[in-house]
This record gives C-alpha cells, structure tokens and sequence, in this order.
C-alpha cells in the first residue's frame, strides 16, 4: 500500500477540486459539507439529496449550488462525496464511477458484499480515484501507531469501538439502528487491526450488532485479536482502543485525547491530491471491498 504523505501545510499547487456532495444529513452537514468548502484543494460546488429542502438548507450555508436532481449534480462536479446510508452510497457510486467522476466514499461501501463489490468494480472498470472516509486513517497519531505496530512482532491484541449514539440523537438514523454497531463501527477496529497486527485471514462474531458484538479475528502471522463493538451503551464519550502484545513491550493506540479536527485537512488534501495527480492512497474502494469481505464472514 502507497504511503500517504501529508502536505496539509504545504500551499496548495493545483486548481482546486470542484466537489459535489451526496446527502444532507447530520454527517454530511457537520462533516463533508463544512470540510470540502473550506478548501484550499477542493470547493463545494453543488449539493444533492432527496430531501430537497435540506439539500438546499446546506447549499446555502456554505455557498454553493443546491442540484435538482444527481444527474445535475454530477454535471457540477469532477468528483463526488458520499454521506447518505451504505444502500444509496453503493447505487449512486457506481454511476457517479461511470461517468468518470472520482469518489470519496463513507464505509461500509454497501449494504452487504455485492453491493460493496459492484462499487469496486465500478471504480477499477472506470479508472477512477476513490477514496474511503476512514476517519481515523487520516490522524497523525493513528499512522505513528500503525508505524511503530509495522516494526513489532505481535502474538495477540484486543480492542473496542464503543459509545451511545445509538441511544438517541441524530446519529440514531434508521440504518444504523437497523445493522447496529458491525457496520458502522466494525470498519474502523477490522481495518486497524488488519494493517496493525498482519491481514486478516478470518473472523467470526458473537453477540447482537444492535447490542453488543464481539469479534475474533484469526490474522496471517497466526496472532489472534479481539473486537468489542456497541454503539448502544452508555459512556462520557466514545472510546476506541487497539493493545498489541507480544514478545515486547505492549504498543496502546487511545482516541481518547485526540483531536478528530486534525482528521479533516489530511483527508481533504489527499483526496485533491489523488485526483489531480491520479496517484491515491491505498485508502480506496478496493480497502473497502477487503474490509466487506470481513464483514461478509462475520
């Protein structure tokens, strides 16, 4: 996998990328809306939602054109951001990737692995840049773990991803209360642990995604990992933690006294940086497949 560089402080070299955005939701306003209008490297030119009112509420706000339909939209655009339920994502993406427009896609790609599949292929059918809004991917303190975890030997490890948004609040949204905290929270832990300790060979659940979840993964080094997955408890803030161990000193990976704001600008500039240079990440449709595959077996 390429090695993402950051350059969020270098100035910006290109035009910037014209950006539009599917969804207007609470993510799409509080996080793709705000982030892809700040620019340097991109601008919020249109944005799309079939609920046209708040489409428009959110076009207004930052300044930009509110489509009237996705076709338009994709008119607008040479790439577009996807913060709509993983079943439109995977519907749209793949015509978006058709008409030659790069994508910045939520996770899971799809609601279940064909889904999922269809967008990948899409994207490499079309030779288009993709990339995958794996928050944590694009913090500093998550690639100086992942890093360090690269020089470790590791026989076991355990983690969680865990908070109480699925209590209520507008994160509650009708798709995540329906496949609970698997598909919502389980790519993040499986993409960490599968680059953190070796790729994953297999993984089996046990538990109620809409409750509580437990994972065990089998890795190719022979480690064994374990995930904890709820969104449905309740706890001052969110809590994601990776421990890996082995024949040395255990490596800890905490989110809890970082900064999810450092995230956005990493993001934002690869993502330009992809596509005006046509070189990407390794954070792509084809990670997301890999991880819908895990999700798959589970």
């Amino acid at each position: 996998m390429p090695r993402a560089v950051d350059l969020s402080h270098e100035a910006w070299p290109y035009p910037p990328v014209r950006v539009g955005l599917v969804g207007a939701g609470p993510w799409a306003r509080a996080m793709h809306a705000r982030v892809l209008a700040a620019g340097p490297e991109t601008t919020l030119t249109a944005v799309w939602a079939r609920r046209p009112e708040a489409a428009a509420e959110i076009a207004h706000e930052q300044g930009s054109l509110a489509a009237g339909s996705f076709e338009e939209l994709l008119d607008c655009c040479e790439a577009v951001a996807f913060a709509v339920p993983p079943a439109v994502q995977a519907e749209l993406a793949v015509r978006a990737a058709a008409r030659g427009r790069a994508v910045l896609l939520e996770k899971p790609l799809g609601a279940d692995l064909s889904a999922a599949r269809a967008v990948a292929d899409a994207v490499a059918e079309h030779d288009v840049v993709s990339q995958l809004v794996l928050t944590k991917r694009y913090h500093p303190v998550t690639r100086a773990f992942l890093a360090e975890a690269a020089t470790r030997e590791v026989t076991g490890a355990r983690s969680c991803y865990l908070h109480g948004a699925f209590l209520g609040g507008e994160l509650a949204t009708s798709w995540r209360l329906q496949h609970g905290a698997l598909l919502d929270l389980g790519p993040h832990l499986l993409d960490l642990l599968d680059s953190a300790v070796a790729p994953i060979v297999s993984v089996r659940g046990t538990g109620d995604p809409r409750r509580w979840i437990e994972l065990t993964c089998e890795h190719q080094n022979g480690a064994v990992s374990q995930a904890s997955l709820s969104g449905s408890v309740s706890l001052p803030r969110a809590r994601t933690r990776v421990e890996l161990f082995g024949p040395g000193a255990e490596l800890v990976y905490d989110t809890a006294d970082i900064d999810h704001e450092e995230c956005w600008p990493v993001l934002r500039r690869e993502f330009a940086t992809a596509v005006r240079t046509g070189t990407g990440t390794g954070i792509d449709a084809a990670r997301g497949l890999r991880i819908q595959e895990l999700l798959d077996q589970i």
